[in-house]
C-alpha cells in the first residue's frame, strides 16, 4: 500500500528479509494491493505487470500475509478509499492465512477493521530510531532476540497499550519513547503487529526526511520535519544540522546531500529485524510444513488438517 515513490523499494526490503529469512526453505512470494489508493501511470502498469488481484489470492490460498504501511494524510482510516477493500483482506485473512504481520499503518488499520480500535495523532511525527525491550523472551518471534534492542518509527499517529491489551494481545516489545512497537495475538502468531518498521534499510528514514522536507517546501505539510532521532552518529549532528540549515535556507530540495548524510548513519536495528522476520517464518513453518508434530504453541492440534499452500 506504499506511495508509488516507495512501492518497489518497500516490495524489495520485505523480500530481503524473507529471503535471508532461512537458505533452505524455498518461498513463493506474491504481490498484491488493493484498490483506492492513487497510482501514476507507470506504477499502475507495474502493478498491472508483476502482481496479483485478490481474487486469485483467495483462490490458491496463503500460509502467511504481510501487509505493508501507507502514506496517508487523515487519521481516520476508515475515511480512506482503500478501507473497505483493506478490511476484507484482513476478514478473509483473519479465517484463511496462519499468520498475518503488518508493518506501521497497516497495524492501525487491522485495529480499526478488527476490533474497531481507533488510532490518535501525535502532536509531531514519531520519526526516528529508538530504544526497545523486549518484554516477554518465552514467545516464538522474541526468542534469541537481544533484550534491548533498536527500532525505527515513521509516523504521526499511534495505537495506545491498553489498545492492544483490550483485545488479549501480547505486548513484547516497547520503548519509553516510542511506545509499543511489536504486540501479537495472544497465540504468538495469527496476528502480528509493529508500530515501527522491521523492513527498513539503512537509508530508508534518509529518504523520508528528505520527502518531508520536499512536502514543507511544497506547502503540503506546515512545520518542518524534525531530524530522525537517533539516526545519525552524535558526533556528526552539528555538521548534519549545518547542512539542514543551508538546504532550509535555499529552499531547494536538490540541495540535500544524501550522499554526503548517509555516511554519517547509524545502522543498529537492522540485525534485529531480521532475526524477528526469520523467527516468524520459523513459526510458520512449524506449523504448515513438514514439522507438524512438533507445535511450537500449546494450543494447536497436531491432528488439524494442515494447508501446505504458498507464502
Amino acid at each position: 500500500m506504499m506511495p508509488d515513490s516507495a512501492l518497489e523499494i518497500t516490495e524489495r526490503q520485505f523480500f530481503r528479509l524473507i529471503g535471508r529469512a532461512d537458505r533452505i526453505m524455498q518461498f513463493y512470494m506474491h504481490p498484491f494491493t488493493v484498490k483506492g489508493i492513487e497510482r501514476s501511470a507507470d506504477a499502475q502498469n507495474y502493478i498491472n505487470k508483476y502482481y496479483e488481484s485478490f481474487e486469485e489470492i483467495k483462490a490458491q490460498g496463503l500460509d502467511a500475509l504481510i501487509i505493508s504501511g501507507a502514506n496517508i494524510p487523515t487519521c481516520e482510516l476508515a475515511d480512506t478509499a482503500f478501507y473497505d477493500e483493506l478490511k476484507a483482506v484482513l476478514e478473509w485473512a483473519n479465517d484463511n492465512v496462519t499468520s498475518v504481520l503488518c508493518s506501521c499503518l497497516s497495524t492501525h488499520a487491522v485495529m480499526r477493521a478488527l476490533f474497531n480500535e481507533t488510532r490518535s495523532p501525535l502532536r509531531q511525527k514519531l520519526f526516528g530510531v529508538y530504544r526497545h525491550r523486549i518484554l516477554d523472551e518465552t514467545q516464538p518471534l522474541t526468542r534469541g532476540i537481544n533484550t534491548a534492542f533498536d527500532a525505527p518509527h515513521a509516523r504521526n499517529n499511534k495505537i495506545e497499550r491498553t489498545q492492544f491489551e483490550k483485545h488479549n494481545m501480547r505486548i513484547l516489545a516497547e520503548s519509553p519513547d516510542a511506545g509499543v512497537h511489536l504486540a501479537t495475538s495472544k497465540d504468538g502468531l495469527k496476528l502480528i503487529c509493529f508500530q515501527g518498521h522491521p523492513e527498513y534499510d539503512r537509508v530508508s528514514l534518509l529518504k523520508e526526511y528528505k520527502r518531508d522536507i520536499s512536502f514543507y517546501f511544497d506547502g503540503k505539510i506546515s512545520t518542518p520535519p524534525p531530524l530522525p532521532h537517533g539516526y545519525f552518529q552524535e558526533e556528526a549532528l552539528n555538521s548534519i544540522k549545518s547542512h539542514i540549515n543551508n538546504v532550509y535556507k535555499s529552499h531547494d530540495i536538490t540541495s540535500f546531500n544524501e550522499d554526503y548524510l548517509s555516511q554519517f548513519i547509524e545502522n543498529t536495528w537492522q540485525d534485529t529485524g531480521r532475526s524477528i522476520i526469520q523467527n516468524w517464518v520459523g513459526a510458520i513453518y512449524q506449523v504448515t510444513g513438514f514439522d507438524r508434530h512438533k507445535p511450537f504453541m500449546d494450543d494447536i492440534d497436531p491432528s488439524d488438517p494442515i494447508k501446505h499452500v504458498l507464502i
